[in-house]
């Protein structure tokens, strides 16, 4: 246990974000992954679709299936999901091992179309997204990022999603994009204390951003 706001202790000693609830499977994926930034588009691709899918779950339900999600849809490579068919959905509304929700299902296919339109228009879907990524000002304080891991929206993530079913995507709502956002690095919302926080931290200040290449 520890008195400080949003951490709990570890079996290692340390001190890290609550959420995980020291699962081995959730703690290894807050470790290794929630917050690191991502620039490959088929993993910026996949994670906003699965968030899309979680809408109504947990995270955690979405995680373990995961492997599944990505042998359901080739990898999450847009362009090959783009091209699925009516009987790629059927195929995919009898695959036990994912969420068989027809909307999501197809929603994810018309977001693969609308993430190869943006890859043309701007030279990645990374490219696009970290153009986006919000400014020191338009962070929360410190103070407040006690509640920013329970899926809160933010301005930035009501601004994105606006753009993005502008553009034709579906279940991108604000939540769901502030949860992607989080996840992908595009902010660090590890707690204050989180022995996680000053990696992401390093990560971020190191990454290259990718630039936005005219077609």
């Amino acid at each position: 246990m520890t008195d400080k706001p949003g951490l709990i202790a570890s079996e290692d000693g340390k001190l890290r974000c609550f959420w995980h609830g020291n699962l081995p499977d959730y703690l290894r994926y807050h470790d290794e992954e929630w917050g690191r930034p991502v620039t490959d588009d088929f993993r910026l691709f996949e994670k906003i679709c699965l968030e899309g899918f979680q809408s109504g779950l947990s995270w955690l339900t979405i995680l373990r299936k995961r492997e599944n999600f990505r042998d359901a849809f080739d990898g999450f490579d847009f362009h090959k999901v783009a091209r699925y068919s009516e009987a790629d959905v059927e195929r995919l509304l009898g695959n036990a091992g994912i969420i068989r929700h027809r909307g999501k299902i197809e929603a994810t296919i018309n977001n693969a179309g609308r993430a190869i339109e943006m890859e043309r228009e701007f030279g990645s879907l990374a490219a696009w997204f970290w153009a986006r990524e919000p400014g020191p000002d338009e962070r929360p304080e410190t103070v407040d990022r006690q509640t920013l891991v329970a899926n809160p929206t933010t301005p930035v993530s009501v601004k994105i999603s606006k753009e993005l079913k502008k553009r034709g995507w579906k279940f991108v709502g604000p939540t769901t994009v502030y949860a992607f956002m989080q996840a992908m690095g595009l902010v660090n919302d590890h707690l204050e204390g989180c022995c996680c926080r000053g990696e992401v931290e390093r990560l971020r200040a190191e990454l290259v951003r990718p630039a936005i290449r005219s077609a």
